[in-house]
């Protein structure tokens, strides 16, 4: 009977720890980021951290996979909104949630540079996030409008994702609301590219 609040409480820690960790990583980049800071940052102890994230590399993971999740969410919660009437348009939507993100979230650039920042993960792990998240699409493509059902579906949205973490990651590196030449030049690729097949 007591376990739902403690879980809880834990869960709450770890947003609180993670929450910190995003504030500094927007402060001063994440190659900076250590465990003191976060625990400073968190008004908590040092071995209140380690509880969590045994080490920044942790820590980091975990703001990433966090931030993906809440991405996630966000397609879904956009294509609601939204109710586009074509399959572009849903895509569209994606890449809409992915510069939200980005304007909103703190610490989701992590989700691109932490890829380098955990060179002793096996990049495969990297690779099967993609595919998880063009698979997921692909199914709401494949419902909603009509796409042929597969493999190629699923590869191709998994190019369509890679380009536009590039373009769009580029248009925010000098931080701001991001470069909209970049933003623009991205829903035009990642268009033209999709629409050989499937228009």
């Amino acid at each position: 009977m007591r376990t739902e609040p403690i879980q809880e409480r834990s869960a709450a820690r770890v947003d609180a720890l993670l929450d910190a960790a995003a504030a500094v990583v927007d402060e001063i980049g994440f190659d900076r980021l250590t465990t003191a800071m976060v625990a400073e940052r968190a008004d908590a102890s040092i071995g209140t951290v380690y509880r969590y994230f045994p080490d920044r590399i942790a820590l980091l993971q975990g703001l990433r996979e966090r931030a993906i999740a809440r991405y996630r969410l966000a397609v879904v919660s956009r294509l609601e909104e939204v109710s586009p009437p074509t399959w572009l348009g849903a895509v569209d939507c994606a890449i809409d949630a992915f510069v939200s993100m980005y304007r909103t979230e703190s610490g989701f650039r992590i989700i691109r540079f932490a890829d380098d920042e955990r060179g002793n993960v096996d990049g495969d792990e990297f690779t099967s996030e993609t595919e998880e998240f063009a698979a997921a699409l692909a199914e709401v493509l494949v419902h909603d409008y009509g796409l042929p059902e597969g493999e190629e579906l699923v590869f191709r949205l998994g190019i369509a994702i890679e380009i536009g973490d590039a373009l769009v990651s580029r248009a925010f590196v000098g931080g701001g609301d991001g470069d909209e030449k970049y933003i623009d030049e991205a829903r035009a690729v990642i268009g033209a590219y999709l629409a050989r097949y499937y228009n």
